[in-house]
């Protein structure tokens, strides 16, 4: 074990039950040991960062336990807003074609990347727009942006269908 992580492990040994504690007061028992695992794998990968001083390394821990707290907090909005948008949203008339209607689609959208596929399908299935896509895939708009034009020419080659130049 190299130096660095010799020193981690003792830190996070003397202070992980702490830790947790100060975790679960604020995000409850359920919660708090997967975010002390997020923490712990960000120090792990800024070990480089770690305080020699024992109470330095200490504070340096809990705050990054709290950076994982507010990332953790901001997913929740995230999910709660979008869980509210949807709920709000208008119902459309969900009915649609016989199942052997456009099987063609359905097969060269089930040839793309996964990533790519399923981006399609929640932008032209289901529904929502590209940043929400987004969104619910946890990636940034402009990688969508990027991946469902790259989606849109494949499928357009996969399917011949020729674009009329404007």
């Amino acid at each position: 074990m190299t130096t660095d992580s010799a020193r981690l492990t003792a830190v996070v040994e003397a202070n992980a039950s702490d830790l947790l504690a100060y975790l679960a007061r604020r995000v409850g028992p359920d919660d708090a040991p997967d975010l002390l695992g997020e923490t712990m794998v960000v120090a792990w990968r800024r070990v480089s960062d770690l305080p020699s001083e024992a109470e330095h390394a200490r504070m340096w821990l809990f705050g990054i336990a709290r950076g994982t707290l507010l990332n953790h907090a901001r997913g929740q909005r995230r999910r709660w807003a979008l869980a509210d948008r949807i709920r709000l949203e208008p119902t459309a008339d969900r009915s649609g074609p016989s199942a052997d209607a456009g099987a063609e689609v359905r097969d060269a959208i089930a040839r793309l990347d996964s990533e790519q596929a399923e981006l399609v399908r929640l932008v032209h299935w289901d529904g929502f727009t590209l940043a929400e896509a987004a969104e619910l895939l946890g990636i940034p708009a402009s990688t969508a942006r990027g991946r469902h034009q790259r989606a849109k020419d494949e499928l357009r080659a996969a399917l011949s269908i020729e674009v009329p130049l404007a």
